[in-house]
């Protein structure tokens, strides 16, 4: 009775985020990503001076959370950010089973398949799936995939495990395959924060033909370039943390270029 109970409440909330990922796939259009880690975070009216503005150039999604989180701020963060805009759909980003606030839309639930932690594999997602289970949010099933960006990256240290070779998109694509066999519907490539190289072309294009689900991309996208080379090879949904961090004009001109693009495709 109470597993019934919780799935009609579930069905209630909708599937806002699933749906408007499923759509980008189908319409062949892109959406843009800021992933705000809240330990970076000095000063809050500059902050939602910056959330005002990327809202009003329709950034899609804020992702929140990281590697290694300090303060244990993330109710706060999402909290200052819903009351600059309440329809911004918000998903956790969880390093571990303690970045989780019930004041979020949803949460990539991240099964790092490119590795072989069990603890990150499935360890922590039985921990945290009973209180998901009681929770309103919108829970994504996610294929996370590190890949070598050519430096050591923080979730390369706290993950203990090896990233796929950014030079062997064959690697990837059975990567994705294998998550895509065991339900996964979403696939994040990820080269890591501070990654020298972004994820390559080759590893986009051959995962996208290889799984019929959204691909993110983040990681190493510290310039306008490298974000449409994400884009050009598959990505749907690209992700800017670090890069933003460095220079907060990288997300204005991406969800320029982005709202031209979708445009031209409602043209077409």
């Amino acid at each position: 009775m109470a597993i019934s109970l919780l799935k009609k409440k579930k069905k209630k909330m909708g599937n806002k985020i699933e749906n408007k990922l499923k759509a980008l796939l189908k319409e062949g259009k892109k959406a843009l990503a800021w992933l705000i880690d809240p330990d970076k975070i000095v000063e809050d009216l500059s902050f939602l001076q910056q959330v005002k503005e990327m809202s009003q150039l329709n950034l899609d999604f804020i992702f929140i959370g990281g590697s290694l989180i300090e303060k244990n701020d993330i109710d706060r963060i999402i909290k200052l950010i819903k009351e600059v805009d309440s329809e911004l759909p918000i998903l956790l980003f969880p390093g571990s089973v303690v970045q989780f606030s019930n004041h979020a839309d949803g949460i990539l639930f991240l099964s790092l398949i490119s590795g072989r932690n069990p603890d990150l594999l499935i360890g922590q997602h039985v921990t945290i799936a009973p209180l998901l289970a009681k929770s309103n949010l919108e829970v994504l099933p996610t294929g996370y995939m590190l890949i070598d960006g050519g430096v050591a990256t923080s979730v390369n240290y706290i993950s203990q495990t090896i990233p796929l070779p950014n030079n062997k998109p064959e690697l990837a694509v059975a990567t994705a395959l294998a998550g895509s066999f065991l339900g996964l519907r979403y696939f994040y490539l990820d080269a890591g924060s501070g990654a020298k190289k972004p994820v390559s072309s080759a590893i986009i294009q051959n995962v996208k033909k290889a799984v019929s689900a959204p691909i993110i991309v983040g990681g190493g996208l510290d310039s306008l370039e490298k974000v449409k080379i994400a884009y050009q090879a598959g990505a749907d949904l690209v992700v800017i943390g670090n890069g933003a961090e460095k220079n907060l004009s990288l997300l204005t001109e991406a969800l320029e270029y982005i709202n031209v693009l979708n445009l031209s495709l409602n043209i077409n």
